[in-house]
C-alpha cells in the first residue's frame, strides 16, 4: 500500500512540471527585480487622457509640478469651478467630505469629459477606493481607471455611463 502512495505523489509531481504548482511562469516572473511601476514607461498625462488643448479643471490640488505639466500640454487650464464645460477635472481628496464634490463636478464636464480623483495612496489617508466608488455612483458616475498619480497618490476615474450621458 505505500508503495501505492509513493507512485500516486511521483505522478502528481510529474504532471505539475518543473514549473511548480502555478503552472508556466509569466515574462514578469523571470525578471524578479522589476516593478510596475518601472515597466510602464507611458508618461503621467497619457495615462491620464490629458490631450493638447483639452480643458482641465484642477480643484483642490496643489501640486506644482503637475500643474507645470498640464502647462506643457494645454493652455486651457482652471483652478476652481470653469465657467464653462471642461474635458478633464482633477479633484484632490483626503477624505469622505471632499467626496461630495463629486455631485457638483459633474455638471462641469462635458458628455464625454473624466472626473479624477487624486487621493494618498494605500493606507495614508481615510478614503478607502469604496468610499471614492460609492461617492461616484451616489453622483451618478461610475469609475473606469485607476493611475498612480505619484509616490504617494493615486487617482481614479469616473464617466457619465452610455446611457445616463447629457444629450
Amino acid at each position: 500500500m505505500a508503495a501505492g502512495r509513493d507512485r500516486v505523489r511521483r505522478i502528481t509531481r510529474h504532471r505539475r512540471g518543473r514549473w511548480g504548482r502555478w503552472g508556466r511562469r509569466s515574462r514578469w516572473s523571470r525578471s524578479p527585480n522589476l516593478t510596475a511601476d518601472q515597466i510602464s514607461t507611458k508618461p503621467l498625462l497619457d495615462k491620464l487622457g490629458v490631450k493638447p488643448g483639452a480643458k482641465v479643471a484642477v480643484v483642490n490640488l496643489d501640486e506644482a509640478w503637475f500643474m507645470k505639466l498640464l502647462r506643457g500640454r494645454t493652455a486651457d487650464i482652471t483652478s476652481g469651478k470653469p465657467r464653462r464645460r471642461c474635458d478633464l477635472v482633477f479633484i484632490g481628496a483626503v477624505d469622505v467630505s471632499d467626496l461630495k464634490r463629486l455631485h457638483e463636478a459633474k455638471h462641469w464636464i462635458e458628455p464625454n469629459g473624466a472626473i479624477w480623483v487624486v487621493r494618498p495612496k494605500g493606507g495614508r489617508s481615510a478614503l478607502r477606493d469604496t468610499d471614492l466608488i460609492d461617492a461616484g455612483l451616489s453622483a451618478g458616475l461610475v469609475d473606469n481607471k485607476i493611475a498612480s498619480f505619484s509616490d504617494t497618490q493615486g487617482a481614479m476615474r469616473f464617466v457619465f455611463r452610455l446611457r445616463d450621458r447629457p444629450k
